[in-house]
This record gives structure tokens, C-alpha cells and sequence, in this order.
């Protein structure tokens, strides 16, 4: 009566031991906020540019093909699509994880006892048949088929396959992000390469213009109508801008070296159009609303599956604490004789299952939940964050595109303002009503805004072409 009390108290401290285990600590979570404003102070006019292909929004043919090559070459494209093929061998691991294990097992080996070991006298003692001992040494020959097989009864090898395939989808537009900020990277280093060949036209003229006013200094200097340090001021104005002409040409190399980088080839001349660099018009572009964003642009896109594949981490960590059903089984011959491997009498097989959960010391499973849940907690912040990044980009660059239009237009007329200056400037310095000073303070302030407009114009098409990545255009 006693020992039967002594077995039940055992029974219901196992019990509440293994119940207890099975639950799970209580964690602080945090549900991701997906909402974005209305509008972006510009109307609701659902019509997106971003959804526009760049072959469609890049008319260039000479910028098209650069891009066309470096969505094939582009180092950094070649790496990410490396990443999304080890993302798909992490699906194949994970589906191998719940599916069973068999193999096949062949051994031979060879074991000798001590005759006065208790395992010695009991094979002295032992007869396999009348007459006849176990062999001593004992040989021991196995051919055999084996398997095992965790059931996946709390889907936690289910959620593990079902989060690498998530990160698999992840990888995928991580690769499409890389070609939206590829494309755009290629397009604003091609108009800034246009941008320097105008300038570089600029200083070619100019320095003309330069020298032909040098050639009049220097009849004026005979004629004794200025100084010497007129034809000083004069030659160093256009050494200086001969200088400025060089420094372009670097910029050019560089640049054009950078656009070959992206490309995934060695340095070469880029070719570009040879239309007039003023006559370009940047695109108008349509934001459209702000929930469209959630999906055209690739990085929210890989945030959010990066958050779908925490959330299902944080559920394969708490089925660690729950009780795991493994199975294991095998079928086979075994022998001490190679003669007789195969016959009926060596036949054998065995079959197992069990239960496992541990009771005490579970701060490793603990760690591992916690950690999880800290990391869906990052994904939550990662996603908001990224939603919100791309949200002012779109909305910097809108303004950026009417503040750059505004402010093209008044360097334009500056341009022209400059230009008659020194027409009239020329014009009274021949006829002695104007110092030299005059015509020369004229030429250098021309230049200088003729630099400024063109810079601008750079200012307006990279704006239109990062309005068009910040929109999650260049990808599809």
C-alpha cells in the first residue's frame, strides 16, 4: 500500500513537471503599423510613374542599352542573385528537415572477451546449437536498413520551411531593389556625363571668345588706349578658364569610368546622345497616392517578408517547449557468420518511439524565444521604418522637382541678362566707355551662371530620375 502511494506521488510530480514545461514564458510584443498618410499634399490622382518600365521611361537609346548591359554584368546584381539561389537551398534544407531519414547500413568487426568477464561465462556457457559455443573471438557481420523521422506535430519543421520560403521571396526583391537603385544610379551618372560635355562645350566657346578679346586688348595696347595691365588681366582670364577646361575633362573621364563600373566593364569611351543639352525636358512625374508604395517599392516589400518570416521564428522557438515525437526503426540481417547473413535466423528488426521534453534547465530554449521575439520586434521597427523612409523621399522629391523648375527659370533669364551685359560690355569698352575691368568681372560672371543653368538642368533629371526609384520604379 505504501509503494503503490510512493509510485502515484511520483506519477503526479512527472505529470506537473512535464505540463509545466509545456508552457511557454510570456513575451512583450509589438503589432507593425501599416499606415501611411493620405496624400502627399498634391492631390490623390492615383496615376504612377513608378509603375511605369524603364524602357518606357528612359527614351534615351544610348542610356537604355547602358542598362540593358548592366542588368546583365553588374557585379553587385550577380552577388544578389547568388543570395536568392542560397535562399532556395535553405528551402530544400528545411523541407528534408520533416520529411524522414533512411539509410542503409553495412559493418563488420570483430570482439574478444575475457573468459572470466561475466560476459565470457556466460558464451562459454551458452550453446548456439548441442555441441557447439559462440565463436571467441566473435566476429559480427550487419546489413541493415535504417530510419528516423521527428513528427512534426506542432509544425515547428513546417514554419522553419514555411520562413526560408518567405526569405526566399525576401531575397527576390532585396535583387529587384538592387536594379531599381542600379537603373538610377546609370541614369543620373549618364546626365551628369551630359551635363560636363556642355559645360566642357561652354568653356571651349568661351575661351574663343577669351582669346578674341585678348587679340583687340592687345591692338588697343598699341594703339596706346590701355595699359599693360590690361593685356595681364585679360591673358589670365583665359589661362584660367583654358585650366577650367581640363579640370571638366577629368570629370568626364570619371565619370564616364563610373558609368563602365556599373556596367561591368573595363574603361571605355560611353556613347551618348549629341542632342542639345538646354533642349532636354525632364519627365512629369505622377507620385500618385502613398499606399501605392506598399507595393512598388522592393524594400518595403523585403521588410515586410522579413517581418512575416520573424513572426513564424518566434512560433518554431516556442515549439521547443512543447514535446516532441521522434521515431525510429530498422530491418536488417545480423550475423557472426558471413554465411549465414542471409538466412532467417539472422533476420531482425526494431522499432521505436518516444516521447522527449525537458523539465529542468531550459534556459537555452528560453534565450532562443526571447531572441526571436527581439528580432521580430526589429523586423516591426525595420518595416515602419523603411515605410516612413520612403514616404519623405517621394515627398522631398516632389518638392525638389517644382523648387528646381522655379529656380531654372530665374537662372535663365540671368543667363540672358548676363549674356546682353557682355555684348554691351564689349561694345563700350571698344568705344573707351567702358574700363576693362568691366568686360572682364561680365565674362566671368556669364560663364559662372551659364555653369549654374547647366548644373540645374543636371539638378532637374536627376530629381525627375529619383522621384522614379523613390516611387519603386526601375525594377519590373
Amino acid at each position: 500500500m505504501f509503494k503503490t502511494r510512493i509510485y502515484i506521488g511520483l506519477g503526479i510530480t512527472c505529470m506537473t513537471l512535464w505540463l509545466t514545461s509545456c508552457k511557454t514564458p510570456a513575451l512583450v510584443t509589438r503589432t507593425e503599423n501599416r499606415t501611411v498618410p493620405v496624400n502627399y499634399n498634391t492631390g490623390q490622382d492615383t496615376l504612377n510613374t513608378g509603375k511605369v518600365s524603364w524602357r518606357e521611361f528612359f527614351t534615351d537609346p544610348h542610356l537604355a542599352a547602358l542598362i540593358d548591359t548592366a542588368l546583365g554584368n553588374n557585379q553587385e546584381l550577380n552577388i544578389s542573385l547568388q543570395e536568392i539561389q542560397i535562399a532556395q537551398n535553405e528551402i530544400r534544407t528545411r523541407t528534408g528537415e520533416y520529411l524522414p531519414f533512411v539509410g542503409l547500413q553495412a559493418g563488420a568487426g570483430i570482439d574478444k572477451v575475457g573468459r572470466y568477464t561475466r560476459s565470457g561465462a556466460i558464451e562459454e556457457s551458452t550453446e548456439i546449437r548441442p555441441g557447439h559455443n559462440f565463436p571467441n573471438p566473435l566476429p559480427d557481420f550487419l546489413l541493415s536498413a535504417n530510419a528516423s523521422w521527428q513528427v512534426d506535430i506542432w509544425n515547428k519543421l513546417h514554419n522553419a520551411k514555411r520562413a526560408a520560403a518567405i526569405r526566399y521571396l525576401s531575397s527576390i526583391e532585396g535583387r529587384n531593389f538592387t536594379v531599381t537603385n542600379l537603373v538610377a544610379e546609370i541614369a543620373n551618372s549618364y546626365y551628369e556625363l551630359l551635363g560636363l560635355d556642355s559645360q566642357l562645350d561652354i568653356v571651349k566657346r568661351n575661351i574663343d571668345i577669351q582669346t578674341n578679346a585678348l587679340s583687340i586688348v592687345r591692338l588697343e595696347k598699341e594703339s596706346a588706349k590701355v595699359t599693360e595691365l590690361a593685356v595681364r588681366r585679360f591673358e589670365a582670364q583665359v589661362l584660367r578658364t583654358q585650366s577650367l577646361q581640363f579640370d571638366i575633362q577629368q570629370r568626364i573621364t570619371e565619370t564616364e569610368n563610373h558609368i563602365n563600373f556599373l556596367v561591368g566593364r573595363f574603361p571605355q569611351p560611353v556613347q551618348r546622345t549629341t542632342q542639345d543639352f538646354n533642349t532636354l525636358i525632364p519627365e512629369i512625374m505622377h507620385a500618385g497616392i502613398p499606399t501605392q508604395l506598399l507595393q512598388n517599392r522592393p524594400d518595403i516589400r523585403r521588410a515586410e517578408r522579413e517581418l512575416e518570416a520573424a513572426k513564424l521564428d518566434v512560433q518554431v522557438a516556442r515549439a521547443n517547449f512543447l514535446p516532441s515525437l521522434d521515431l525510429s526503426a530498422a530491418i536488417g540481417f545480423n550475423s557472426y557468420k558471413p554465411t549465414l547473413l542471409l538466412t532467417p535466423e539472422s533476420f531482425l528488426y526494431s522499432l521505436i518511439g518516444g516521447f522527449t521534453r525537458p523539465l529542468i534547465n531550459r534556459n537555452s530554449i528560453k534565450a532562443l524565444y526571447y531572441s526571436a521575439n527581439a528580432k521580430q520586434i526589429q523586423a516591426v521597427y525595420n518595416y515602419e521604418r523603411t515605410i516612413l523612409n520612403a514616404y519623405i523621399e517621394v515627398a522631398n522629391q516632389i518638392a525638389n522637382i517644382n523648387n528646381l523648375q522655379r529656380s531654372y527659370d530665374l537662372k535663365a533669364r540671368q543667363v540672358d541678362a548676363l549674356i546682353q551685359s557682355t555684348n554691351i560690355s564689349n561694345t563700350l569698352f571698344k568705344s573707351a566707355r567702358a574700363d576693362y575691368m568691366e568686360v572682364l568681372l561680365t565674362q566671368r560672371d556669364a560663364l559662372e551662371s551659364r555653369f549654374d543653368l547647366v548644373e540645374t538642368k543636371v539638378q532637374q533629371l536627376n530629381a525627375m530620375v529619383n522621384t522614379y526609384r523613390a516611387l519603386g520604379g526601375g525594377w519590373k
